[in-house]
């Protein structure tokens, strides 16, 4: 059994085969890597076990601060606003920014987060798992079908085009870690595998563009924000495509879309810290203050 080198290809073996998303990976995993079932299983509980503990530090007490002062808290401030009863956003909205906003927290205060695909895009994955489990109390083994689904649509991703801002800005990141988790959550809510595409093109081609700007070439501002908006978007093209809403353009295509607008973004808008918010007056002043020289 080979690597599956398109998202048509997976859909169209879960079709064939009669399988679930989650287990086209399980299965993939176990021929590709030549391990068991049960190595698979374990190491995707450590991956769930490691977002849990970030989301949770990221709201215990204070919260967390980075170690520069330019993030820190404001998952604390979510949790207190959302419980105060007088929001304009859904409770599962708020736990997933909530989620997101914890978990890059706790990522730029040096603690341990799982890269879903990276570091810098670590909470958007996790703000739409918690924010599900919120509202429908998800099993353990949900959530595991959760990750290997999202798992599956990342790789296709990362085989294709890119996960790194640095390669193609921050549409690689959040917008794939969006995407992935749009994909997933259709899955873990009786999706068709055909709507898990269709919210991850939808999911996906929102995102096209975004660039990645941080400030003081720090994965801080606009980072640990940002990832709100990816686990909105991935909610929102979740009830979409389980609405029935599909994508015109197929998620392969969003992809490519995808791998070439990163090639054809200026340097500066690629994780140098060069431009975008990176190189407002502010953001050069924070630089300064931080290295106190030019970077």
């Amino acid at each position: 059994m080979a690597l599956f080198e398109s998202i048509a290809e997976v859909v169209a073996y879960a079709n064939e085969k009669q399988m679930s998303l989650s287990e086209v990976m399980i299965e993939q995993e176990i021929h590709v890597n030549h391990t068991t079932r049960e190595v698979i299983m374990n190491r995707m509980t450590d991956s769930l076990f490691a977002m849990e503990n970030a989301y949770k530090r990221g709201i215990t007490g204070e919260g967390v601060f980075s170690p520069t002062g330019l993030t820190g808290g404001d998952a604390v401030k979510m949790n207190r606003y959302r419980q105060s009863g007088r929001t304009l956003s859904g409770m599962a909205t708020l736990v997933g920014v909530e989620a997101a906003l914890a978990t890059n927290e706790v990522n730029a205060a040096m603690g341990v987060i799982c890269a879903t695909p990276t570091a810098g895009a670590s909470g958007t994955l996790p703000g739409v798992l918690f924010a599900i489990d919120e509202q429908f109390r998800l099993t353990h083994e949900q959530k595991l079908e959760f990750l290997f689904v999202a798992a599956i649509f990342g790789m296709v991703t990362a085989n294709n085009a890119m996960i790194s801002g640095a390669a193609g800005g921050c549409q690689a990141e959040v917008g794939s870690a969006s995407a992935m988790a749009a994909a997933a959550a259709v899955a873990i809510m009786g999706g068709t595998p055909e709507q898990s595409a269709h919210a991850f093109a939808m999911a996906l081609g929102n995102l096209l563009g975004l660039v990645c700007d941080p400030v003081a070439g720090l994965v801080e501002i606009p980072c640990v924000k940002r990832n709100t908006v990816g686990s909105t978007n991935a909610l929102i093209c979740a009830d979409m495509a389980l609405a029935g809403i599909e994508n015109r353009i197929p998620a392969d295509e969003v992809i490519e879309a995808m791998r070439k607008i990163g090639k054809q973004m200026p340097r500066e808008l690629r994780e140098t810290g060069l431009g975008g918010l990176a190189d407002t007056p502010t953001g050069n002043m924070i630089k300064m203050r931080i290295f106190g020289k030019e970077l």
